[in-house]
């Protein structure tokens, strides 16, 4: 297996930087200033399952084929963490807006 040092660490990190970036923009927007804990989670995911289209961009080649179904278990596991509520960023980022919307 080659190594994707660089799209693992990104994957990681994508509901921490990217996706409750988009998801307290998308509530403030909205006007939400208290959404459940289950539609913050929600809308995280919703902006993490856009790396898809990312991963969908790389050549079709067998290759490329084993990169995006590695890169995609790694963003299901993390989809995973968020919707239990034990990702911790995107625990502490739903407190914040929450507690000071």
């Amino acid at each position: 297996m080659p190594d994707y040092f660089e799209i693992e660490r990104l994957i990681e990190d994508l509901a921490k930087i990217y996706s409750t970036a988009c998801a307290t923009s998308w509530f403030k927007i909205e006007g939400n200033k208290h959404p459940t804990k289950e539609e913050f989670r929600d809308k995280v995911v919703t902006f993490m399952r856009h790396f898809e289209h990312s991963l969908s961009k790389f050549p079709q080649t067998q290759e490329a084929d084993q990169f995006r179904e590695y890169s995609t278990g790694i963003l299901e596991s993390e989809i995973r963490e968020v919707l239990s509520g034990n990702n911790k960023e995107v625990e502490k980022r739903y407190k914040y807006y929450v507690d000071y919307s």
